[in-house]
């Protein structure tokens, strides 16, 4: 398959059962899904060569000779040798160097799952941003990273601890990759992998740090043992997020997020089709399946509606948060299938085993798990009503017969909302989209000029909306974001958005301009999706492409962004 073959060793017949006996594998990786290299060009400060390691779900099988599974865990060592200049991290919890060899040494003392173990080097510097946290950047970006996190990841990791038990992992530092970091944040443990690109919007920034601090604890130190069942790292993951933001930032904003992702899941529902199998919290993964490909929202957002169904159950999520932590310390290092969840849970609250919940008539543990379509309850999210309420009123004023509230509606300010109420307005507005014409020319006369100063996540929802409703007096806009975008984030929703109307030529206009800048990987996905439909296909020219690139072919294949999955610009989220 695409993913490799297996390497089988023959042991000798002489070996005794649990006998210890050591492996050594000679190997040289080329080029491989988990490994990312960028020439200079392709990062903030131009100046270095940048690489970085990328293990989930199967890739690290890439990188180096392993057990690439989630069921397997252990222990590691890694020797790096570097040009001087040249920082190198990994996801382990200790490290030395040797400088005056250039050559890095790490341990990971504690068991984890291949997918985990990571490596960057780069132009990278760090300071230190709490007593077990530091912060990774290239020199360029390190000022923003310390102004958005100092103090906070402390913060975040206190109140987890409160909730589930002592972090074990040592340090909690987070290194900033260039916007071709192929996703949003990766959970290497003692190192979390973060987009550059996120700074910019701190709400989401907020987010996606406490999300990978919970999975400190759930996916971690407990993983799940088969990629069918991810949702046990992500939904409990997901559930953990929230406990800690509600701790830490109150119930209001936490219901406020809750409410932007639980919109994002019936948008994918409603793509999808309710029958659809990768609803399901317990997937069939086929032969030859890349797992990447069952990640969507059911795995974060469905899973965590069944978490969080669990802790009602119990009457009080503290009640819940002391089996949370009673779970971690049983299988903690270890890997566990949905069943060990369930009955540990059972087991914690007898109570709750006589009442026979797990068959609760139409609640069914069971049905949850392998039942497809939204979930079978959804949390109250009222206490966020002071954050939506305002979200839905401007929506049926911008979206009711006959439009007569338009001094109503450009009265409101969207720079006092917060991000996740504007980006939940305008995800709204892109559900309707396309609008009236009348309606789109007043929403841009009203909060054009106020949503370019926001940050990205705001400003490629509204340029979404600008390409799904043709305004073409917004569209230089379109062109002056992609031309300063080089993350997969914030480029394949527009250039999908563009090529499924009647912009095609402006988006291929745009992407001769802009291909050198962006990863091969990344313009090799945008070539697809420019691709459809073109019959015959434009001549393209190469003058401008170096030596070491292959020149551009735009090959009449079906887009890998919805070749069985669904568009990332029918999901509009971003994590």
């Amino acid at each position: 398959t695409d993913y490799g073959s297996s390497l089988t060793l023959s042991l000798p017949a002489a070996l005794q059962p649990h006998q210890p006996f050591q492996i050594i594998v000679r190997y040289t990786t080329a080029d491989g899904p988990a490994i990312w290299w960028l020439d200079p060009e392709l990062t903030y400060g131009n100046a270095k060569p940048f690489v970085f390691t990328q293990g989930h779900s199967v890739c690290n099988r890439s990188f180096f000779p392993c057990f690439d599974t989630p069921a397997v865990k252990c222990t590691y060592s890694a020797t790096v040798k570097a040009p001087a200049g040249i920082q190198v991290l990994m996801s382990a919890t200790q490290s030395t160097y040797l400088e005056e060899e250039g050559v890095y040494q790490f341990y990971m003392e504690y068991p984890v799952p291949a997918y985990l173990v990571a490596l960057v080097a780069g132009d990278l510097i760090h300071a230190d941003i709490g007593p077990r946290s530091r912060v990774w950047a290239e020199p360029c970006l390190l000022p923003t990273a310390i102004s958005k996190l100092s103090g906070m990841v402390e913060r975040w990791l206190t109140a987890a601890e409160s909730l589930y038990g002592p972090y074990i992992w040592g340090r909690y530092d987070i290194v900033f990759l260039p916007p071709s970091f192929p996703i949003v944040a990766m959970e290497n443990p003692c190192l979390t992998f973060i987009i550059s690109s996120i700074l910019e919007s701190d709400e989401f920034l907020i987010i996606d740090v406490i999300h990978e601090v919970a999975h400190s604890w759930f996916g971690n130190a407990v993983t799940n043992a088969t990629w069918e069942e991810m949702w046990l790292s992500e939904g409990l993951a997901t559930y953990a997020q929230r406990r800690i933001t509600t701790e830490t930032y109150g119930a209001a904003f936490t219901c406020l997020e809750t409410a932007f992702r639980l919109d994002a899941l019936h948008r994918q529902m409603k793509l999808l089709g309710e029958d659809n199998p990768v609803s399901k919290l317990q997937v069939k993964l086929e032969p030859g399946v890349n797992p990447s490909n069952l990640m969507n929202l059911f795995t974060y957002e469905k899973g965590y509606c069944f978490v969080y169904y669990l802790s009602q159950l119990c009457g009080d999520p503290r009640h819940f948060d002391s089996f949370l932590r009673a779970y971690i310390e049983k299988y903690k290092f270890t890997s566990v299938v949905a069943q060990d969840l369930l009955d540990s849970f059972l087991n914690f609250f007898p109570e709750l085993k006589e009442q026979c919940v797990e068959s609760k008539a139409g609640l069914e543990f069971e049905r949850w798990l392998n039942a497809t379509g939204p979930p079978l309850a959804e949390p109250d999210l009222s206490q966020g009503s002071s954050l939506t309420r305002p979200v839905e009123t401007l929506f049926k004023l911008w979206t009711t017969e006959p439009l007569d509230s338009v001094a109503a509606a450009s009265s409101v300010d969207l720079t006092k909302w917060r991000t996740f109420q504007t980006v939940l307005f305008l995800d709204r507005l892109l559900d309707g989209s396309p609008l009236p014409h009348e309606v789109i020319k007043k929403l841009s006369e009203c909060y054009s000029s106020q949503l370019d100063s926001m940050n990205a996540e705001i400003r490629i929802r509204w340029l979404q909306i600008v390409v799904r409703n043709d305004y073409y007096p917004d569209l230089y806009k379109v062109r002056r974001f992609l031309e300063n975008q080089m993350s997969r984030m914030y480029t394949i929703p527009l250039y999908e958005d563009l090529c499924t109307g009647t912009l095609k030529s402006f988006a291929l206009e745009i992407f001769y301009q802009t291909q050198n800048q962006l990863h091969p990987n990344l313009r090799k996905t945008i070539q697809q999706i420019l691709s459809q439909g073109l019959n015959p296909l434009p001549a393209i020219d190469t003058t401008a492409v170096t030596t070491d690139t292959p020149a551009m072919v735009l090959e009449d294949k079906v887009s890998e962004a919805t070749n069985g999955a669904i568009s990332l610009r029918d999901v509009n989220v971003s994590a």
